[in-house]
């Protein structure tokens, strides 16, 4: 793994490379190891500009990636690719997905059940409350709850998370060694030692400003949805929501005082069409996971199953009912119907109508109700 990951961390220290770059790099060169030891040539051809090439080379001049490894786990910290089987399943589907994740602590299969709660670095008295209220609830439901480690309500529901003996994820806009803010060393290993902290960039990367929108990709792209508890009219909680809504994941936002400005963005998001929440069992229930000590249980446990697979590739937005599945299929009725109840206990479908089904994706219907 050592030999590999080497070079994916190598790409990352490199300024004006990221996750496209590093597909259109591996395109180009079949791996990205020789792509790491091209001819300037090569690199030009395949599409860097002057800018990124002479960055890289001098880089690949002056550094060693083993001393870079040995730096990491020294540490204590870990790196997984977009291509290793510990990557988070829901993060690797989305658009500009990481290609390289650094992580402080454990990630777990039982992370894709999470939901990300964020908002303002000044919460109101309310803000506050509410967010505790949230993140312990959901916590207590089984779900991990991200957020960005930020002042304020991120920060409350990181802590509300662990207080419950929940799991939670921080994401940061920094390498992990440089935690921000700092007042958040304590909270950052406390995270660690039964959560992860998480950020796509390199170690020694700063704190800077323009680091940060972009994380809030990965906040919204490890979660099934997104909660916004109070956020102003240019809050990062609301880049958050935005990439929430383009992911395909749902956004919620809570009802706040109209007299206050932290209100103003989450009243905003309301009226643009996000979900109005006013206790955490709405989340549930707007996710379909009413049951999900039942999904979870079957989806860690039980192996692969053809005929589930099968049911899946078949089933998607528009439902059909059962017999149009059984003939699609060309399966057995008694095979058809016990695949669909097993994949319905899981949250993988739903049936709709009579005995229509549709699938679901990410803990969401694929389609729309009129």
């Amino acid at each position: 793994m050592g030999d590999r990951l080497r070079y994916w961390m190598g790409f990352s220290l490199v300024h004006g490379i990221g996750p496209v770059r590093i597909n259109a790099l591996k395109e180009a060169f079949g791996d990205l190891e020789a792509a790491w030891n091209a001819s300037p040539a090569y690199l030009r051809a395949s599409g860097l500009d002057s800018k990124t090439l002479t960055s890289l080379l001098d880089l690949r001049s002056s550094i060693d990636l083993d001393d870079e490894l040995e730096r990491m786990s020294r540490q204590g910290f870990q790196a997984i690719t977009v291509e290793d089987e510990g990557y988070p399943m829901r993060l690797r589907e989305v658009d500009q997905s990481p290609a390289l994740l650094y992580v402080w602590g454990d990630l777990q299969e039982r992370d894709q059940w999470a939901v990300g709660i964020v908002g303002t670095r000044t919460p109101s008295s309310y803000g506050r409350a509410v967010t505790e209220e949230l993140a312990s609830a959901l916590a207590n439901q089984g779900l991990t709850i991200v957020s960005g480690m930020a002042r304020g309500v991120d920060g409350i529901a990181h802590q509300a998370a662990l207080d419950a003996g929940g799991r939670t994820i921080a994401v940061l806009g920094s390498g992990l060694e440089h935690i921000y803010p700092p007042e958040h060393h304590k909270l950052a290993r406390a995270i660690a030692e039964s959560g992860a902290v998480v950020s796509e960039y390199a170690l020694g990367t700063p704190p800077e400003g323009r680091n940060f929108p972009p994380r809030n990709r990965i906040i919204s792209g490890l979660s099934l949805g997104v909660i916004v508890v109070e956020a102003g009219r240019t809050s990062g909680a609301l880049i958050t929501a935005d990439f929430a809504a383009d992911q395909g994941r749902d956004v919620f936002a809570v009802p706040g005082d109209i007299t206050r400005k932290q209100s103003v963005g989450t009243n905003r998001l309301i009226k643009q069409g996000a979900v109005p929440l006013t206790e955490a069992a709405e989340v549930m229930e707007v996710l379909n996971l009413a049951m999900l000590d039942q999904q979870k249980q079957l989806e860690l446990e039980l192996p692969a199953d053809p005929v589930e697979a099968r049911l899946l590739e078949t089933l998607g937005r528009e439902p059909l009912h059962v017999d149009e599945i059984r003939a699609r299929c060309d399966m057995p009725a008694n095979e058809v119907s016990a695949g669909l109840a097993m994949l319905e206990i899981k949250g993988r479908v739903k049936q709709v109508s009579g005995m229509h089904f549709v699938r679901i994706r990410e803990g969401r219907p694929d389609y729309t109700v009129d």
